[in-house]
């Protein structure tokens, strides 16, 4: 590509019937200071391309960069939603186990109760039976004893009468 100062420094040779040298001069000086100023604002265009190059590049780095956090962000997401899923069936497995464990202890609570009620229930009726006869027996002892002092209270009204006729008769013996 040419220069500004390739052209500046172009020279034509002289020939016989040739262009006016001051008119040629005069337009390669305008040439060169538009071709100057398109050469610079081309060079200013070729930084600004490479600069916004660059910022493309570091803007697709960071975009990729970012589809990569995103995928990286979406799959863990969708790890801790599957983890957080397996951990709720497994709490919730627990929970049953538990309260079925919890169920099973009750029954057996209430079964031993039930146990312990009816043992009792009939332990009751023993001894309800054991004091009903003892009491029972008690009263016919003390029947057996009344009858038995109303035996001796008439024995001694017949020993006290026995006593009075003896002393009747001492004494009509003694008289």
């Amino acid at each position: 590509m040419l220069t500004p100062l390739d052209i500046q420094n172009k020279e034509f040779g002289k020939a016989f019937r040739g262009y006016k040298e001051t008119e040629v001069d005069s337009f390669l000086d305008e040439i060169i200071i538009d071709y100057e100023r398109i050469y610079k604002e081309n060079l200013e265009l070729k930084d600004k391309l490479v600069i916004l190059s660059e910022r493309l590049k570091q803007y697709n780095d960071l975009e990729e960069t970012l589809k990569e956090t995103l995928v990286v962000a979406q799959n863990t997401a969708d790890e801790v939603t599957s983890t957080a899923r397996q951990k709720s069936k497994l709490i919730i497995e627990e929970a049953e186990n538990e309260a079925r464990k919890i169920a099973k202890e009750a029954y057996e609570e209430v079964r031993d109760i039930e146990e312990q009620y009816g043992f009792l229930k009939k332990e009751i009726f023993i001894f309800k039976t054991r004091f009903k006869s003892f009491m029972e027996s008690q009263l016919i002892a003390l029947d057996d004893y009344y009858d038995e002092m109303e035996d001796i209270d008439v024995d001694q009204e017949n020993v006290g009468e026995i006593q009075l006729d003896i002393e009747e008769e001492e004494k009509n013996l003694g008289a």
